[in-house]
């Protein structure tokens, strides 16, 4: 084994100080964990947040720190404690590293840990050649799963998981915000057998892509009125349910205005600070149902992940914007910056 790698190292707090090292060490495996050889890792938008340095980045990060989290491998090794993974396996990553022992993860729901650490932002990640991580937040990829598309299993899981919670069989759906996730969602809201999948965004190089996905309908929120559009597409009554994957102020009140009565409106994206809506007008008096999702089920949402990416006439390819060279780093950060559709993988 190799005692030094290439990685990306955020360095510093503030906006920037992504650097690249050639000489980090590689990762010495806990007893529970595994050390996975990286064959791929796709740019988050929680990595351009820390590199914006936002608020929830000033938050939790605390430099210097590898990032990356979205990412696919082989093991190498195994901690002395390690029993369900062995040297060879195929596997994803979950980002959510539970902490097993509070009330959340003892009711099943470990996605939502009250002590959550988060793999390549609060822990050391994936944007190197090597990455540890602990053996139950590992997912076994089958033969036939390439690591590019594994590596679009976690944010391709958080889409996955608003469509579940939106229940979309049988539903006319608006989906917001086409970047990879959301033309994920449209993906799975299509298998999932939508009747009818509305998309908008406020770029047409994106909607041409959620057509590709499986969207029915497509508005460019930039030039007309998403509900005014939902309701002429829906005989007036509204969408039975919206997914809002921009996490944009103005785009998450448009989908819940865009909503039939009884519908339901499902945030997956993360908004910036506070939004205001009329709770009486927009959420009461019509009875509308609002929830939040945060990453995936564990490993409920990853099997249906599974199961979507294997559904004939699925593919992720449109949501592939470019593969780069870890060394290239900037090229892809720049390509995210000038929106350019599709998500940026970069190879170690």
């Amino acid at each position: 084994m190799q005692k030094t790698m290439r990685g990306l190292v955020k360095e510093t707090p503030g906006p920037g100080g992504l650097v690249y090292h050639t000489d980090l060490p590689v990762p010495e495996v806990g007893d529970d964990e595994v050390l996975i050889k990286v064959h791929c890792t796709a740019i988050c938008g929680t990595d351009m947040h820390i590199l914006e340095w936002d608020d929830w980045s000033q938050k939790r990060i605390h430099p210097p720190v590898v990032l990356g989290h979205e990412t696919a491998g082989d093991i190498v090794a195994v901690g002395k404690n390690v029993t369900t993974r062995h040297v060879g396996d195929r596997v994803s990553c979950e980002s959510h590293i539970p902490c097993g022992e509070c009330w959340f993860c003892k009711n099943g729901m470990p996605h939502i840990c009250k002590n959550v650490q988060l793999f390549g932002c609060t822990q050391n990640g994936a944007f190197a050649e090597y990455a540890k991580i602990r053996e139950d937040c590992t997912f076994l990829l089958g033969d036939d799963i390439s690591y590019e598309a594994a590596c679009m299993f976690e944010p391709m899981g958080a889409g996955v998981h608003g469509v579940e919670a939106a229940e979309v069989a049988g539903k006319t759906v608006l989906v917001s915000g086409c970047g990879p996730i959301g033309l994920m969602a449209i993906g799975a809201c299509k298998v999932h057998g939508a009747k009818q999948i509305i998309a908008c965004d406020m770029f047409d190089e994106k909607l041409e892509l959620a057509k590709v996905m499986g969207a029915d309908i497509i508005i460019n929120s930039g030039k007309e009125s998403v509900i005014d559009a939902v309701r002429q597409a829906t005989d007036g009554s509204g969408a039975d349910a919206a997914i809002d994957i921009t996490g944009n102020g103005k785009a998450i009140v448009d989908g819940i205005r865009a909503l039939r009565k009884a519908g339901i409106m499902v945030s997956v994206g993360l908004p910036d600070g506070e939004i205001p809506i009329n709770l009486t007008e927009d959420i009461i008096y019509r009875e509308v149902t609002y929830t939040g999702i945060s990453g995936r089920r564990m490993f409920e949402t990853w099997e249906d992940c599974m199961q979507i990416i294997q559904t004939p006439g699925f593919s992720l390819e449109p949501a592939i914007g470019g593969v780069y060279p870890l060394s290239d780093f900037e090229e892809a950060l720049n390509k995210i910056k000038s929106c350019v559709p599709g998500k940026m993988i970069l190879i170690p």
